[in-house]
């Protein structure tokens, strides 16, 4: 029996993607030190808002990270190139719509090692998706 009469849900409009994150995971001062260059690198490169980082692991995180948030139309660009460029770090990369849940756990693409998204209850599955963002970056040199 097709998926449509088995009574799967039906494909949803890229438009429900509001915008992307990226979460930059490292463990030990090395890692720390490459997670910072990536950064330094990705502020002179793309038009972004960079997260604080945390050297503590907050949230569902299972590691120190720190996150990337971009807009949509900058999701073909940005990641080939941490594909290229990510210093041999883990990188998650999600969606955000109205399931942050679905969004970290099922939509999410990781580059690198797979880690564990841990506290999964804190992870809301219906949400007001992000807003327009407001990059905190100022591209210097292209990708």
């Amino acid at each position: 029996m097709p998926e449509a009469e088995a009574g799967a849900a039906p494909p949803r409009a890229i438009e429900a993607i509001a915008s992307y994150h990226a979460h930059v995971y490292f463990e030990g001062a090395e890692q720390r030190a490459q997670a910072m260059a990536l950064r330094e690198e990705i502020g002179r490169r793309f038009s972004v808002t960079l997260g604080r980082v945390h050297d503590r692991l907050v949230g569902p995180h299972a590691r120190p990270m720190y996150q990337v948030a971009f807009a949509t139309d900058l999701f073909a660009r940005l990641v080939p190139w941490l594909m290229l460029n990510r210093r041999g770090l883990s990188v998650l990369v999600h969606p955000n719509t109205a399931n942050e849940r679905a969004d970290h756990l099922v939509h999410a693409l990781w580059l690198g090692e797979r880690l564990p998204i841990v506290n999964v209850e804190m992870l809301r599955e219906s949400n007001e998706p992000e807003g327009p963002l407001a990059p905190n970056t100022k591209p210097e040199e292209g990708a």
